[in-house]
């Protein structure tokens, strides 16, 4: 299979919206959404938004929707992908979604299998998908698993599927 190179697309910089999901996280205590800003600034992209929500749906789809309305070109979650019962995450985003981009959860958990934590990788619910022309990514909690997901997966093609979107 024969890559296309997009390479004037990938040279956009996004506007993104960050949004952490958790019933104990305040802004001082959540690493993983401040790890998620640092490596966005360092690409030189543009944080518009940095907001903390409860694990409660009716919260997250309101800010998603917000988030939207603002026309952000990427919001990115973290939080709430687990299976336990407070982790909503997943069912509040997936019905808002135009398109889901299956590949993102499949990429993640496989190489969070081959790379970090083994078989606990089928425990992620990570989705990806566009809502109008804003995507979003929903990442597990874990420091970790935002740097994993991050660096591996979303900032090497972040501008690239940004541009497919609004096209």
């Amino acid at each position: 299979m024969q890559t296309h190179n997009h390479v004037h697309e990938n040279t956009k910089r996004v506007r993104a919206a960050i949004l952490t999901i958790s019933d104990t996280r305040t802004l001082d205590t959540d690493v993983s959404g401040e790890h998620i800003c640092s490596l966005l600034k360092a690409e030189a992209h543009t944080v518009t938004y940095r907001e903390i929500t409860k694990d409660d749906p009716i919260e997250i789809e309101a800010a998603v929707r917000r988030m939207v309305d603002e026309k952000m070109d990427v919001i990115l979650t973290t939080g709430g992908t687990g299976i336990t019962k407070r982790d909503v995450t997943i069912e509040t985003i997936r019905p808002l979604l135009d398109r889901e981009m299956v590949g993102f959860g499949e990429l993640f958990r496989h190489v969070s299998f081959t790379d970090d934590i083994g078989p606990a990788a089928m425990l992620s619910r990570a989705l990806a998908g566009r809502i109008g022309d804003t995507i979003i990514f929903s990442m597990p909690g874990s420091r970790g698993a935002v740097d994993l997901a991050m660096t591996r997966l979303i900032l090497p093609e972040l501008s690239h599927i940004v541009w497919e979107a609004t096209r």
